[in-house]
């Protein structure tokens, strides 16, 4: 994803092969290496996650927009995150990335919509995957503790099941909007 030319090939080969561009679904997602205090995180780790979940996704929804500009309409989304407004110290370049991402939907959701291009923001809480198989025991004893209202880890099919309403155009009037799929992580509450 953070290559210009990985990207290229990419939309090259799909208008090859299809004749049209329905959907794009930025899923690109890395965690860093190896979780550090934001006061040892290394440039390099801020250049990857930079590279891959922001990056990435911002200039290949360009190549993608530009080709749904010319055929009269589409949708895009992108698989964001809880940790683009929460802070976890031990990776600060995720959060960043993430937080830079869901400004990066806002932008395009802005200039797209009168086109006919709907843009949509899906915000994943813990999903069990293997970005978190390292701590995901740690995860489950704190939604059993309350921190998930729904006390429960989130799975992929969660994710896909919002993917798949916006691809069946169910929320076609609903361009720029978050999708929070965190099991009630976003509720505050007293």
């Amino acid at each position: 994803m953070s290559s210009s030319a990985d990207r290229e090939a990419l939309i090259r080969h799909a208008r090859e092969r299809f004749s049209r561009l329905d959907l794009l679904v930025n899923n690109a997602g890395a965690a860093p290496r190896e979780r550090r205090d934001i006061l040892d995180a290394t440039e390099e780790s801020f250049d990857e996650l930079i590279g891959v979940n922001l990056k990435g996704p911002h200039f290949l929804t360009q190549l993608a927009a530009r080709w749904m500009l010319e055929q009269g309409g589409g949708r895009i989304v992108f698989i964001t995150s809880i940790s683009s407004y929460t802070a976890s110290v031990n990776r600060a370049e995720y959060c960043l990335s993430k937080a830079a991402l869901s400004m990066s939907v806002a932008l395009y959701a802005e200039r797209l919509a009168a086109s006919g291009i709907q843009v949509f923001e899906i915000r994943p809480g813990i999903i069990r995957t293997d970005m978190i198989a390292a701590v995901e025991k740690s995860y489950e004893e704190r939604i059993a503790g309350g921190l998930v209202p729904q006390r429960r880890l989130g799975e992929g099919s969660d994710v896909a099941k919002a993917v798949r309403a916006i691809a069946d155009g169910l929320l076609d009037y609903a361009t720029g909007q978050i999708i929070n799929i965190d099991g009630g992580f976003h509720l505050r509450s007293l």
